[in-house]
């Protein structure tokens, strides 16, 4: 009961947080830039969210595709239909229930496919780690492009930390952030020490080392060069799907490969910290498109009709494959309830 509980005070907060951005964004755009923002949707090319719904579709199927090549080497075969169906459905749980879609993917293949769900934990796992990796390319990547944007970025943020009102530096604000990460870590490293049995440990070396497992593991598949093209594949998608949809609004028409590059990576964080990237996404698109001198209301414009394809994607796509999949799966429930009456 405690646990059901907590999980659904995590999920309004989180879903809280979504709300409130997508409101503290709104409150951001200034009243004579409203028109600015009304346009951007009455002008935007609605055509082009159909490229990129495809391609995005694409990079689920490509995440499928991935999936079955961590449960090959366990001796599993499942179909790749199962497999997306799986994916997509999980990702329609994630909406009503963070994290609840990695349950229920194990728990579909369990059923149809006969494959062990504590079996298919360690290939969640693995997938997660290999995306971490990927987003921390994504980032490194944009540093390497975009060095003086984000560097502009981050140098603006820092002014807004430790720049007084007066425009002089506050050195009291710099000790205490420099404090408040320093304790931090030598209490995390001492607690770690002295209370190893404690579960919040337990729970926090057990994410670490899965992680670590998860991303090692690869050296075990047979089709290593086949999975890092295939996760490589899938942020190149998303790449592609940010970067075409830049040119649906007039205001970000004509940004740069380079561009959606940094916007990516900045998005990616929305998408983790909110449900679905709720208002998250749009703001931490809009923020980095102000560095281009794109004014926040057509950049958080934009990043709400990117939002709203990807979120469009999951609930027509999963949706369909929820309805799909006992009709696909008809036929093997028929012949194994046949083989168990023959018994």
């Amino acid at each position: 009961m405690k646990k059901k509980l907590f999980n659904i005070l995590k999920y309004l907060s989180f879903l809280g947080l979504g709300v409130f951005l997508v409101w503290w964004s709104l409150h951001q755009i200034p009243p004579e830039k409203w028109k600015d923002f009304q346009s951007a949707f009455s002008t935007a090319n609605y055509w082009l969210m159909v490229p990129v719904f495809f391609i995005l579709l694409g990079s689920h199927i490509l995440r499928a595709v991935r999936w079955k090549m961590l449960i090959l080497p366990m001796g599993y075969t499942p179909s790749l239909a199962n497999t997306f169906f799986a994916v997509m459905i999980g990702y329609l749980a994630n909406l009503a229930v963070p994290r609840l879609g990695e349950v229920l993917k194990c728990t579909i293949l369990a059923k149809y496919e006969h494959v062990p769900a504590e079996k298919l934990v360690g290939t969640i796992v693995a997938e997660r780690a290999f995306d971490l990796v990927c987003l921390v390319l994504v980032f490194l990547l944009a540093f390497a492009l975009q060095f003086q944007v984000i560097g502009d970025f981050g140098t603006n943020l820092l002014k807004k930390l430790f720049i007084s009102k007066s425009g002089s530096f506050n050195t009291s604000k710099l000790v205490i952030a420099v404090s408040i990460i320093i304790a931090a870590i030598l209490i995390i490293r001492l607690s770690f020490k002295k209370y190893p049995n404690l579960p919040l440990i337990i729970t926090a070396k057990k994410i670490v080392k899965g992680v670590w497992q998860g991303i090692i593991s690869i050296k075990d598949l047979k089709q290593k060069w086949a999975f890092i093209f295939s996760s490589l594949g899938i942020w190149a998608m998303y790449l592609a799907g940010t970067w075409i949809g830049f040119s649906a609004t007039a205001g970000t028409a004509g940004l740069s490969l380079e561009t959606a590059v940094s916007a990516l990576a900045f998005a990616s964080i929305g998408m983790i910290i909110t449900p679905g990237g709720i208002g998250a996404y749009a703001f931490f698109l809009a923020k980095i498109l102000q560095q281009h001198e794109i004014p926040f209301a057509i950049g958080f414009a934009n990043g709400t009709l990117q939002w709203f394809a990807q979120f469009l994607i999951i609930i027509l796509v999963g949706f369909i494959s929820l309805g799909l999949l006992p009709y696909f799966n008809k036929k093997t429930i028929k012949y194994e309830e046949a083989g168990s009456n023959s018994n």
